[in-house]
């Protein structure tokens, strides 16, 4: 159930280890809406390219890089613009650039984070005291609490907080450090100090590079025809009668060795397998009966909603020079919005040539409210505070509003246990599993690699 990327890829992986294995294989995607994709969706508007949820996926995580490779679109891949690569940060009413080598958290070279006009003294001073500072004692600490303690109040509000809410949509005193970015939990307990050991992983990395083989990537990338390639791909290599659209399951019931699933529109269906491909919230509904201990650990999983709105101008009409990939926005701004891409510049082909496409971010754990606004409030708020920080008072040639009504799951301290718990409770219904970004990862990848695992267990023969 479900046909975002994480049903798809598991629809996806059945089938292709089904035909190696010469397995038979009767599968039913069920889809609740009236398309497939979840919040991946790519819209065209008079040349400009509209990308409606995510814009890119992370290739350093291999998975997305892979499945892409085995359907034969990895040549449709394309690459951030490097010239660009600069991310500013709004702070007392302009856009400073956030200081060459600032890796999320911390510095990993001096000379830019100390000619910085982002952070005081003082604040420059407690950053360097992780140099000193011993290591910390707490397996599952929140990232502010984490951030405070190693660099400072001025570090996590100016930085940590803005960057963080733009991946995860999240509040940083209560993001799970442990469950989103565990590789700076190891490198404290491996270096003792961030910086050091951030310092010595960046001397590493252009010898590790240099290495390496194969084709050479950016951070992020994404299909020169949009984020959507990769679902209409996964749609058309699965048998044509495979999809169900509109066809919401409330329920899933144990049925002798197999599972009755129940339909809102339609007599109910039956298999010996179910992946569940959706948000926990709805996994939960659907389980409440089958087991009550496994919905409410579901159930007990947050979501954040977030909007983003999406305008298109002439380039001569932005006096900004664009010359980054956006800028993120502090929490202590005390401004309604999360962030802004420049999306014409991070990648090609998004605008026709002499225009400019720009997505504003709201909402979020921190700031929700913002949404209760209709899209013409929300578009006049990203147009003002694009007034603000880039001097754009011409109007837009269009706007776009998008908006993930409790999409993000919020991965709150403990996440990890809670996490556990639900895949003990799976262990005694060893044909069914849940798959999305609600567990082990929200990325696109993490969300291939949970439905691609799921599909590869449950082929495998009873006993195996």
């Amino acid at each position: 159930m479900g046909g975002g990327i994480a049903g798809l890829a598991a629809a996806h992986r059945a089938v292709e280890l089904a035909r190696e294995r010469g397995q038979p294989l009767e599968m039913t995607l069920f889809e609740a809406g009236d398309r497939l994709g979840g919040t991946i969706q790519t819209d065209r508007y008079e040349g400009f390219l509209v990308e409606c949820g995510p814009d890119s996926f992370l290739s350093e995580k291999p998975w997305a890089l892979q499945l892409c490779k085995r359907l034969g679109i990895e040549d449709r891949l394309i690459r951030t613009d490097d010239r660009f690569r600069r991310t500013y940060v709004a702070f007392r009413g302009r856009l400073h650039p956030l200081p060459d080598g600032f890796q999320l958290l911390a510095p990993t070279r001096l000379g830019p984070f100390i000619r910085s006009g982002l952070f005081s003294w003082p604040g420059k001073l407690r950053m360097a005291m992780d140099l000193v500072l011993p290591r910390g004692g707490d397996p599952d600490e929140s990232l502010g609490a984490f951030v405070s303690r190693r660099l400072g109040r001025e570090a996590l509000e100016r930085v940590a907080q803005p960057l963080v809410a733009g991946i995860y949509t999240a509040d940083p005193d209560t993001l799970s450090l442990a469950a989103t970015m565990p590789r700076f939990l190891e490198l404290e307990r491996r270096e003792r100090s961030l910086i050091l050991g951030l310092w010595r992983g960046a001397r590493r990395a252009p010898a590790e590079a240099a290495g390496a083989s194969g084709a050479r990537w950016s951070l992020f990338v994404t299909f020169a025809a949009g984020m959507e390639e990769i679902i209409r791909v996964l749609g058309a290599r699965l048998p044509p009668d495979a999809i169900r659209l509109k066809a919401r399951v409330t329920d899933v019931a144990r049925e002798g060795p197999g599972w009755r699933l129940g339909l809102r529109d339609g007599p109910p269906a039956t298999a010996d397998a179910v992946i569940i491909a959706t948000e926990s919230h709805q996994a939960g509904r659907m389980l409440r009966y089958t087991d009550p201990g496994l919905a409410h650990l579901l159930d007990g999983i947050p979501y954040a909603s977030s909007s983003t709105v999406t305008l298109g101008w002439r380039r001569a009409d932005i006096p900004h020079p664009l010359d980054g990939f956006g800028f993120v926005v502090p929490q202590i701004e005390r401004r309604p919005i999360i962030a802004c891409t420049f999306s014409s510049v991070k990648y090609p082909g998004r605008a026709p040539e002499g225009f400019a496409l720009l997505r504003v971010f709201m909402g979020g754990a921190l700031n929700e409210s913002i949404l209760d606004g209709d899209d013409e409030t929300l578009t006049r708020v990203a147009r003002a505070e694009l007034g603000e920080l880039l001097g754009v008072t011409a109007p837009p040639l269009f706007s776009r509003v998008s908006r993930y009504p409790k999409a993000m799951p919020q991965y709150h301290v403990g996440h990890l246990a809670r996490v556990e718990a639900i895949e003990g409770c799976l262990r005694a219904h060893p044909r069914l599993a849940l798959v999305g970004g609600a567990y082990r990862g929200v990325g696109i990848s993490d969300c291939v690699r949970s439905g691609e695992d799921a599909a590869a267990r449950l082929l495998e023969p009873a006993g195996a």
